[in-house]
């Protein structure tokens, strides 16, 4: 009993200092950005050690994998939250182009997604994380959309390739303070063909 309560021990031990290092690693990331913040800085904030960062993560661009990926499946999330009672589909597409917009709106999370993202891991595996995280949540919302209008299947990939650069142009914009309202009623303008 006192080994499998001293595993679980560690095992709560270990998931905390997990969390704790992807925290202050975003903050640290967000802050003073990805190439200006070094390891030491991490686990100072942390309040951990070099040996239980590198337990956990390969290196610094690993640690960053962990903190990109927590922030698109936040934005999955969300997107599932706000979508789960709309009426049809078009209003299912509404409610995920709001429920984006609100989750990319976190403090940061622009920053690490769209600008440092691509940078430190590079577009392929950014694009892959987006197509198991907000981009799948558009695809599966266009795939129920095309039906409905009775539109060809083979428009399934290119509407999601370019609606998901409409929108993370969008979020982009917005971060830089262009109006978040002009930006949404313009994706929805889009997004009107689908009603």
């Amino acid at each position: 009993m006192q080994e499998k309560l001293a595993r679980r021990s560690n095992s709560a031990r270990s998931k905390e200092t997990r969390t704790a290092l992807i925290k202050a690693a975003r903050k640290l990331f967000i802050e003073t950005g990805y190439a200006e913040t070094g390891t030491p800085q991490i686990v100072d904030a942390a309040k951990v050690t070099r040996g239980a960062l590198y337990h956990h993560f390969v290196d610094k661009r690993d640690l960053f994998r962990a903190v990109a990926s927590a922030e698109a499946h936040a934005v999955a999330d969300r997107i599932d939250i706000e979508t789960l009672s709309p009426h049809n589909q078009f209003e299912a597409l509404i409610a995920g182009c709001e429920a984006y917009f609100s989750a990319m709106a976190v403090a940061g999370r622009t920053r690490l997604l769209l600008i440092d993202g691509p940078s430190v891991l590079g577009n392929e595996e950014m694009e892959q994380l987006n197509a198991q995280t907000a981009g799948e949540k558009l695809h599966q919302g266009l795939i129920f959309a095309l039906k409905a209008k009775n539109l060809p299947d083979s428009l399934l990939e290119p509407l999601t390739q370019i609606l998901s650069a409409c929108f993370d142009e969008a979020a982009l914009a917005i971060a830089q303070g262009k109006s978040a309202k002009d930006y949404q009623a313009a994706i929805r303008f889009l997004l009107e063909q689908f009603r």
